[in-house]
């Protein structure tokens, strides 16, 4: 499988993730309960309004999600267990178009047991005014910047105009 990442950085459940693949998804940042994520808005990924399927941007917020939830390197106390999504909820706020440059960012907000809460901002700028891609293998940053509300992008920073609100509940299972 192709390597989704821009920064050098690489997820274990990406090995065999081809809907990732598919829709073009790379990885910016990833820290624990963190993760960033961009893609670009093809046509195939549009609705019959011209502009992106709302499921489309689900699937990414969801990519967003998972990496977010899962470890990047799991403990042998660990290895065993995977985090999926128990329930989610998705606002979405403004279209986004093709050729359009998405940027999610997944922060927990709570965990407490095998329970967890994140929420997934998902943002739209064209090329020219989305954020450029770090040199490959240059060190990033594992976290978001320093926000004024805990898991948000401060908005002199955040990747375009936040077109989605992505809020999902995790629960940690045993892998089968």
């Amino acid at each position: 499988m192709a390597e989704l990442t821009i920064s050098g950085l690489a997820h274990p459940i990406l090995k065999d993730d081809y809907a990732s693949e598919w829709m073009g998804i790379e990885v910016v940042a990833l820290d624990d309960g963190h993760a960033t994520i961009r893609m670009t808005l093809r046509r195939e990924m549009l609705n019959g309004f011209g502009m992106a399927h709302g499921g489309m941007i689900f699937a990414f917020g969801d990519t967003a999600f998972a990496l977010a939830c899962n470890q990047t390197n799991p403990t042998p106390a660990d290895e065993n267990n995977i985090t999926v999504a128990s329930g989610v909820d998705i606002n979405f706020l403004k279209p986004a178009f093709r050729g359009q440059v998405l940027t999610a960012v997944a922060n927990r907000r709570a965990s407490t047991g095998r329970s967890g809460l994140y929420d997934i901002q998902i943002y739209a700028a064209d090329p020219a005014d989305a954020p450029a891609a770090p040199a490959s293998g240059a060190v990033l940053s594992s976290s978001a910047p320093a926000a004024t509300v805990p898991g948000e992008l401060p908005t002199d920073t955040a990747p375009g105009e936040l077109v989605a609100e992505f809020r999902g509940r995790s629960r940690t299972i045993s892998k089968k």
